[in-house]
This record gives structure tokens, sequence and C-alpha cells, in this order.
């Protein structure tokens, strides 16, 4: 954006009086140590500190304007613009949807506690198998058919995110799939992202650092319904416990559900069988029985499948088209994803770092385990410590070997987190560097073992005080399995 190219006025409308409201501002930070001349500084009330604390910083270093949910500061200099709005967040990312306007024709927005980036990722493939240039952003970053390009969060600020639509669309991407977090639809990272359909994958134990009780962080999430056009599409996987206050919430507000799964009525799952590394799924649809392969395991992955072909149905696709495509569907980086195999067991790294996520796996792993089940895992630092000793009893009743270890300690005593999570049962072993937990773990395996490598999927770091270490337990696996074998 040139210093000519936006007005005060076309970036927040009616915020400013109006005798500056057609004052040229040279773009918008909400990060005062980003602010260059000429722009808009935009402060936000965050968790840890209220950008209005910032200001002066922000003026000296050449803001010509300030939005701010309070009053102008004592002391401002009179020639710096300035507007007290009732929502700084949505003011900013309305104003970043207008700085950076492209956006692909075609967004949808997936929530849920568990599976946002398999969808959005399964989302990606079955558009670009239906013929559709298309890309999926996320926590695993901003990924097209031409490779993914990392970035760090799952809904980005709106500046990041809008800038990112930008691009994508410049570059002739015309359906995107994306996750939407409890934070950003709660902190309105999301608002001004045209969106054509949403879904909801499920609801489990985490974020309770954040969201004061079980019930806001639903409400959190659900409050991507807000965001869709009145009459938008949802797309509801019905076999989950949520399901029911989510489809609710989507036609008090009149929107259309889609409903898939054993319970859907859209697409019906009536039968899964497991083929190997594979399953085969009949389903019901337009009256009509169907049969796919999904070539991936885990009756939570068909889930994720059968959401995202509900997306593409959602948003107008033929709904055999799009089911077929789910037998062409590859795996995501870091979840449930086959590392390598050694004396006849197999590896296996997933993202799994909450509760119900790590049930779930163990327990999808368990069928293909004919011999044991061997588990490392850890939980994260300056998070939500109520899951700890949650993780260490579900570990311990459903591996036969849970090695406890290291995860992203951040800013807390790595000893007294693995203690947290060891005080659950004496069945935990503990060894505290990931890296010796995994070659542990890795040279026990005999023929018909499985591992799984829990807690950090796609991460090449490790968060330590206020270090990211190079870390990745892909790496650390394929070398374990080279010095064995």
């Amino acid at each position: 954006m040139t210093s000519s190219g936006f007005s005060l006025g076309d970036l927040f409308p009616e915020a400013f009086a109006a005798e500056v409201a057609s004052r040229r501002v040279a773009g918008v930070s909400f990060d005062s140590r980003k602010v260059s001349a000429g722009e808009v500084f935009v402060a936000l009330a965050g968790a840890k500190a209220d950008g209005a604390r910032f200001i002066a910083d922000a003026a000296m270093r050449g803001a010509s304007a300030i939005v701010s949910g309070g009053a102008r500061p004592d002391g401002l200099d009179p020639a710096i613009a300035f507007a007290q709005v009732s929502d700084p967040r949505l003011a900013l990312a309305l104003a970043a949807a207008r700085v950076h306007p492209r956006q692909p024709g075609t967004i949808v927005a997936v929530t849920g506690t568990s599976g946002k980036s398999s969808v959005a990722d399964f989302t990606r493939q079955i558009f670009q198998a239906l013929g559709h240039e298309s890309a999926s952003l996320g926590t695993i970053g901003v990924v097209t058919s031409k490779g993914a390009d990392y970035g760090s969060l799952t809904t980005p600020d709106p500046l990041s995110l809008h800038a990112s639509l930008d691009r994508l669309a410049a570059q002739g991407v015309t359906h995107l799939a994306m996750e939407a977090s409890s934070h950003g639809l709660d902190q309105r990272r999301l608002d001004g992202v045209r969106l054509k359909a949403g879904a909801f994958l499920n609801l489990g134990h985490d974020h309770l650092d954040y969201h004061p009780s079980v019930g806001e962080y639903l409400a959190a999430k659900l409050r991507l319904w807000e965001l869709l056009p009145e009459g938008a599409p949802v797309v509801i996987n019905r076999d989950e416990p949520y399901a029911t206050q989510a489809a609710d919430a989507a036609k008090a507000r009149g929107h259309r559900v889609i409903g898939i799964g054993r319970k859907g009525e859209t697409v019906t799952l009536l039968a899964n069988a497991r083929e190997g590394f594979s399953q085969r799924l009949t389903l019901g649809v337009d009256g009509r029985d169907l049969t796919v392969t999904l070539p991936l395991v885990g009756d939570f992955m068909a889930g994720n499948a059968l959401v995202a072909a509900g997306f593409a149905i959602a948003v107008g696709e033929d709904p055999i088209a799009a089911l077929q495509a789910i037998s062409g569907l590859t795996g995501v980086a870091g979840r449930l994803e086959r590392v390598g195999e050694i004396n006849g067991g197999l590896v296996v790294v997933d993202y799994a770092h909450k509760p119900d996520a790590l049930a779930a796996v163990l327990a999808t792993l368990r069928r293909y385990a004919t011999g044991r089940l061997i588990c490392v895992f850890g939980c994260g630092g300056d998070r939500d410590r109520s899951k700890r000793p949650l993780m260490g009893a579900i570990a311990a009743e459903k591996a036969d070997i849970a090695i406890v270890t290291d995860d992203n300690p951040r800013s807390e005593n790595p000893a007294a987190i693995r203690a947290e999570v060891l005080a659950a049962s004496p069945m935990l072993r503990e060894i505290a560097d990931r890296a010796d937990a995994i070659r542990t773990a890795v040279g026990m395996l005999a023929a018909g073992d499985l591992l799984i490598v829990a807690g950090k999927g796609h991460e090449t770091g490790q968060i330590v005080g206020d270090r990211t270490l190079p870390f990745s337990d892909h790496d650390v696996v394929r070398a374990a399995i080279a010095e064995i074998a």
C-alpha cells in the first residue's frame, strides 16, 4: 500500500472525525515496535498488556493516527488523529481486509478441538482433484499444489491473514480451506474474510487456560456461524458429542446444515471396514450407496475426510465426485504419519497434544498393533495444566509402554511439568530428554510393535525458555532407525 492508497475514512469508516477522515495514511499496525511513519496504530487489549500503554511509543515512531478502545491520552500530539471505537480488534480486522482487498472466491473455514489441519488440507486436495486451483491455511502453514509455506499460528493475525489471502488470489487460487481456532474467532482475526461455508468437528479438553469454561470455549468456536452470510451452509460431524448444539446454533442463524457421519443426514457412513492401512467406506448419499477407499487409518480420519467432502458439497460440487475424491487423499504432515519401520515394528508421528486427541490416536493404533503399543509424549509449558494428569492417565491405560518426556516446556520447569503428568500413574516411565526418549522407544521395537511419538507432529523446533531449538521428531526417529539398522 502506498501513502496515497487509502484515507482514514477508507480504512475506518465513521471512526474518525470528518475533518481528518480524508487524511492519507501509509499503513496499519497493531505492534508499536513495528510502526512506520505515517501509519495508523491500533491499540489492542491483550492478555499480557493493554496496547493503549504503547500509544506514546507508536507516536514517537511516527504514527499519524491512533485507534483505541479508550479515550484520547493526555499529552498526545494534537497533530495525530485519534478515534475511540467500541471494538478495536474488529476495526483492525476490517481495516486489514480493506488494505488487502483480494481474496479467493471460495473460502471455507473449519473449527474444532482436533482435526482442523487434516480437514483443511483434505479439502484443499478434494478441491484440487475437482479441477480448482486450491490452497489451505492453518497450523502447518499455507499449502498449495506447489508446496507449503510454513507459518506458526492456526489463525494468523488479521494483517498477516489478509496479506496471505490477497497473495493467494493474485496467484490464481480460487478455492481456500482454512482453520478457525477458538482464539482466532474470539479475537476477531477472521472478521472480514468472505466465507462461503463453515464446519464444526468436535470439542475436547483444551485451551481452558484461555476460556473460563467449556461452555465459553464452545461459544467461541460457534462464533464462526456469525461470520457466515445468512443461509450459508455448515458441515457438522454428527457423531461428535457437541454436534447437536452446533447444529442448533447454526439453524438459529438461518444456516443450512450438512450432516456427515454414521448419524449424518446428508452423507451417512453405513460401514467402515479396515483394509491394511486403508479403510473401505460404504456411504449413503442422494438415495444411493457408494463405496470408496480411504488410504488412511483411524475412524476420526474417516470423519475428517467426510467433512472435507462435505465442504465441497456445501459450495456446489457434485456429491458423488466429491466423495470419490476421498480415495486420492494423502496424509498431512505429523498427523498419524508413518515415519519408518525397524525389526518389524512401525513408528508413527502425530500432533496429538490434548487428552481427547491422544486417546483417539491410541485407540486407533491399538487395532494395528499385533504386538505392543508404545507411546512417547509430553505436555507443553505455559498451557492448560489441568490436562497433564488426564494425558498421563490416558497413556498409562491405553499404551503398553508409555514414556513421559519433554514437549515444549517454554518458561516452565520441565521436571515440574513431567511430575504433573507422572502423578497420574505408576505405570508411566520418565526420560527427560525427548531425543533420548525417542531413541529408547525405537530401540524397544520388535515384530508387530507400534510406536507413536505424540505431541509435536510437524514442528521443527522445541521451545525451551525464550529460545526455539531445532528439533524434529521425524529426524530423531529416522536417525534412531539408521543407528539400529
